[in-house]
């Protein structure tokens, strides 16, 4: 990480955050499905904390609304901010907006949404300054999290019915091919600013590769992730690189099938499924693997993969948007179709100098990527917003 870059980005956010607060927001609700302590948060919750805790760092009052979670409190303070958590998982939409528009929650000046999916409609009942944060476009998952007819619902919604309601919306996404995306389906090519994500400074390398070519994956155990096809893959794999490894981090729903497949397939010496570590254990299993990888069928940005960057891990994931700029294709690590994954596992564990230019150039394109950089780019968006500038007046942005 550069140090003197990073300061640089935090002065420039605390100046933008107190030109905001001079043009009358001074307290902010940020709206989002999940947040970071539910059991099921993943990269978009990551990103939410890392922006709201720098916004409150620099003098906004900021209120993190959210559904409940299982085993956590309704309300709690973290990181600078306050967090509110009611409501089920669909709840939450309308108890939110009722609450906003009753004042429950209290005053507020300013408004994030973050839209996951199910849109909060916030340009229909908000009239105050806002942004919106779409971190991707759900597309074939929704087949996957939602019955059929209920699924063609959600895709409906969230591609035809509801972006005409963000004409005159900024939103930010953290991805150029999320971006892509979105213009795609409607929304205007002004007011759509892409901003990377960043990587926590202490993932980097530092430990000995296992002895044994080992794949990593990690996130939630989910049928999106598609934990499935990657060890099928990774089997696959197996007839050219009989002593391949795979360790899977996370928890999930999927956890269940994925051990019936291992006992079913006599796999469980080669494949491990860890389940939930701390992040200080995280660092160590992307510096033991030989590639980090991902099955998933869509992501916004595919965190983990530039977590491992930053150990000199290199990538192999399906092509999808998301991974596509999480992972800069035979250059970071390499894409590849679903059905040519185990080719590609065996093209970067089955080459140490292929291993070696990749993981090299993943390390580089890591240390550009900072969460102060990512803070600063929501910023800047709504800095333009609450002063009526434009977002890209500042270099940076895309």
């Amino acid at each position: 990480m550069n140090d003197a870059g990073t300061n640089d980005e935090l002065a420039e956010l605390h100046e933008l955050v107190g030109e905001i607060r001079a043009a009358g927001v001074r307290r902010v609700h940020v709206l989002a499905w999940r947040d970071l302590d539910d059991p099921d948060a993943g990269g978009s919750e990551v990103h939410a904390d890392h922006f709201m805790r720098r916004w409150a760092d620099a003098g906004l009052d900021v209120l993190h609304r959210t559904s409940a979670g299982l085993g956590i409190p309704a309300t709690a303070r973290r990181n600078g901010y306050d967090v509110v958590r009611r409501g089920s998982r669909y709840s939450v939409f309308p108890r939110t907006v009722v609450a906003e528009l009753t004042r429950r929650m209290g005053r507020y000046d300013g408004l994030v949404e973050i839209w996951n999916g199910v849109p909060w409609f916030s340009p229909v009942w908000c009239h105050r300054p806002r942004i919106t944060i779409v971190h991707h476009v759900h597309g074939p998952m929704w087949d996957q999290i939602l019955p059929r007819p209920l699924a063609g619902l959600g895709r409906a919604l969230e591609t035809r019915l509801a972006p005409p309601f963000y004409r005159r919306t900024q939103v930010v996404t953290p991805s150029a091919s999320t971006r892509d995306e979105l213009l795609a389906i409607g929304f205007e090519p002004a007011r759509v600013t892409a901003v990377d994500n960043g990587v926590e400074p202490f993932f980097t390398p530092g430990e000995r590769r296992s002895d044994e070519p080992t794949i990593v994956a990690t996130a939630r155990l989910a049928p999106v992730k598609r934990f499935g096809l990657l060890i099928e893959a990774a089997a696959a794999a197996r007839a050219t690189i009989p002593d391949l490894r795979v360790r899977i981090i996370g928890e999930g729903p999927e956890r269940a099938v994925l051990e019936r497949w291992i006992r079913h397939h006599d796999a469980a010496s080669w494949v491990t499924i860890v389940g939930y570590v701390p992040h200080g254990q995280l660092a160590s299993e992307y510096r033991r693997a030989w590639i980090v990888a991902s099955a998933s069928i869509a992501e916004g940005w595919g965190l983990a993969l530039t977590e491992a960057a930053a150990c000199g891990t290199p990538a192999v994931a399906t092509d999808i948007p998301g991974h596509r700029s999480s992972v800069i294709d035979g250059v970071t690590g390499l894409l590849a179709a679903p059905e040519h994954l185990a080719d590609r596992f065996v093209e970067v564990l089955g080459d140490p100098a292929v291993r070696e230019r990749l993981g090299a150039a993943a390390l580089r394109r890591a240390r550009t990527l900072t969460w102060d950089a990512s803070a600063l780019g929501v910023t800047r968006v709504f800095h333009g917003v609450v002063t009526g500038g434009s977002p890209r007046r500042r270099a940076g942005l895309r």
